[in-house]
């Protein structure tokens, strides 16, 4: 039966046929104590279980529940949509999600029914996912409480991150399975507004308190994460960000250096000669120096080592001075006018911008990846001021190192990626983003947790995002959703049967978020918590009627803007 279009729940008693009285409430399953809450205000009363009915229909995963009528003297059980219900079966007690309601036409008037879907059930060990007991017709229903919810959410045998409490019940701590979270890849996603950037914020913040040594890169495209994290963040702007070009690879050289043109083929195959030329003359004039030597019957078109620009153009220059060339002297001509047209353009000072070339990749790999993090766990690269043709490449280049310095790690290094507004360079559109970029996330998603490699994607548009990455996302935190685009992508890339529950994405409030996949126990809505105005993402530019009411620029503010703007040297 479909869920209804609102969530309110049906309040009328209905008529029921004469059975029974309903059994007495079950003692509360025992479970740990959840962690106190990190908000000042006082906890309500913990929630004790309530019958609310008995199972009329049972079909797979699909159970139809009648609701009972309200019993003189007893509390009223409020049953809604997401709601925990759980079932006392003959061999098992079965939890479950509901997922809808309504009123059915009976022998003696109306009735309500509820839909639940069955997800798992409470064993001696604790709670599992799955149902090998399933119940039968008559066995009673009832409202899940406090100790169930907490029992069935806490999983004190893993670790857990504190992130929240449940929307059923406030008194119950909302908590993600740590290792499942970030060792399978997760999605945050969610309409602008709605707290992507603060949930993500609560979940790193949670999960660097007993973990010191964790090592976290987050690409932010809008300048907003810079005061998340205080004094536990390296925060690299885009005026000091030094990516120096030797570190792509040939793919990426040639997507960056050639032009799209009829002699695009030739220029690839110049440059690639082009590149091997000065590799070996830059090891030839070091070999004097006091630093470690190159290999040169190791190093490739593909090895990371440094070579000079200018060897570059010097090797395209002989081959101009030859009567005889392999190629066409216009792809030569148009290969030596791209590679100096970009290494005259400011916006790519932090790729070509040191012409006294020295190897410095260790000390690059350290500060980005924080190796020793020395307390700074984070590295927080500001891209808000990158052009969006430039903003490629450095996330190209970023996302590759992440990828290879895994893979010679043998996995050594544990680190989570985080891609803000992730459809801007992932896009669904084959035609739209750059392919490198593409193609090195994608590699990310499908082969980076066997080395060892999580990433974390926040977009305010699924449906702009590539579905194989996103399908690679094993838990999905789901925020508020209103285009009808978006849900679809989401049901459609949600594991688990509870689909049903995402009907209602339009209806959550800020900070609100249903969790499905692997990173929690089974399905839940969950608020996650405040955090302080001072480490609050964003939080400056949301006030607008109290920066209204004062002077916010001046004259002399307006002319510091533009010359930032000009010089393409980010906020001060």
């Amino acid at each position: 039966m479909p869920a209804p279009q609102a969530p309110a729940p049906v309040h009328a008693p209905v008529q029921m046929q004469p059975r029974p009285a309903p059994m007495p409430a079950p003692a509360a399953i025992p479970a740990p104590v959840p962690a106190p809450e990190r908000r000042a205000a006082p906890r309500p009363a913990p929630a004790p279980a309530h019958i609310i009915g008995r199972v009329v229909s049972v079909a797979g995963c699909n159970t139809q529940v009648e609701l009972a009528p309200h019993i003189p003297g007893q509390p009223a059980a409020r049953a809604e949509i997401g709601s925990l219900a759980k079932i006392i079966a003959q061999d098992a007690t079965v939890v479950g999600i509901i997922s809808g309601m309504a009123v059915q036409p009976g022998q003696r008037g109306e009735k309500t029914v509820l839909e639940v879907i069955l997800v798992g059930e409470v064993v001696p060990e604790g709670f599992q996912r799955g149902v090998a007991h399933f119940p039968s017709i008559g066995d009673d229903v009832f409202l899940a409480g406090s100790a169930d919810l907490a029992h069935v959410y806490a999983q004190p045998a893993m670790s857990t991150l504190n992130v929240g409490t449940l929307y059923q019940d406030p008194s119950v701590a909302a908590r993600l399975m740590a290792d499942d979270l970030f060792s399978k890849h997760f999605a945050i996603v969610g309409t602008t507004g709605c707290g992507k950037s603060s949930a993500l914020t609560c979940i790193l913040r949670e999960a660097l308190k007993e973990r010191p040594h964790a090592h976290v890169l987050v690409l932010d495209m809008h300048g907003e994460y810079h005061r998340a994290f205080g004094a536990q963040a390296e925060v690299i702007g885009a005026g000091d960000l030094h990516l120096p070009f030797w570190l792509l690879n040939f793919q990426e050289l040639r997507s960056v250096l050639t032009s799209p043109d009829d002699h695009h083929d030739a220029q690839v195959e110049i440059l690639c000669d082009a590149i091997i030329s000065a590799k070996k003359r830059y090891s030839n004039a070091a070999a004097g120096r006091v630093r470690a030597a190159l290999d040169t019957s190791t190093a490739t078109v593909d090895s990371p080592t440094p070579f000079r620009l200018s060897d570059l153009i010097s090797y395209i220059d002989e081959q101009l001075g030859k009567l005889e060339r392999p190629y066409p002297t216009l792809a030569y001509r148009r290969l030596k006018s791209r590679i100096e047209s970009l290494a005259s353009d400011p916006r790519y000072v932090f790729m070509f911008g040191n012409p006294n070339m020295e190897d410095t990749m260790v000390e690059i790999m350290a500060r980005l990846f924080r190796i020793p993090n020395d307390g700074r766990p984070i590295t927080v690269i500001e891209l808000s001021t990158v052009p969006e043709e430039i903003l490629d490449v450095v996330v190209l280049l970023l996302a590759r190192l992440t990828f290879d310095l895994a893979v010679w790690s043998n996995g050594g290094l544990p680190v989570l990626l985080v891609c803000e507004e992730a459809h801007r360079y992932v896009p669904a559109d084959d035609r739209k983003g750059f392919f490198p970029t593409r193609q090195a996330l994608s590699r990310i998603a499908k082969e980076g947790r066997k080395y060892g490699i999580s990433l974390a994607l926040l977009t305010q548009r699924p449906s702009e995002l590539d579905t194989t990455i996103l399908s690679q996302c094993s838990t999905i935190l789901a925020m508020r959703l209103a285009t009808e685009s978006d849900q679809r992508v989401m049901r459609s890339n949600v594991h688990d049967s509870t689909f049903g529950i995402l009907e209602y994405l339009p209806l959550l409030a800020d900070r609100e978020a249903i969790v499905l996949g692997r990173g929690a126990p089974m399905p839940m809505r969950i608020k996650f918590h405040e955090l302080p105005a001072t480490i609050l993402p964003g939080q400056s530019q949301n006030e607008f009627t109290q920066r209204w009411a004062a002077p916010n620029m001046d004259r002399r503010m307006l002319e510091d803007t533009v010359a930032r703007w000009r010089s393409n040297s980010g906020r001060k």
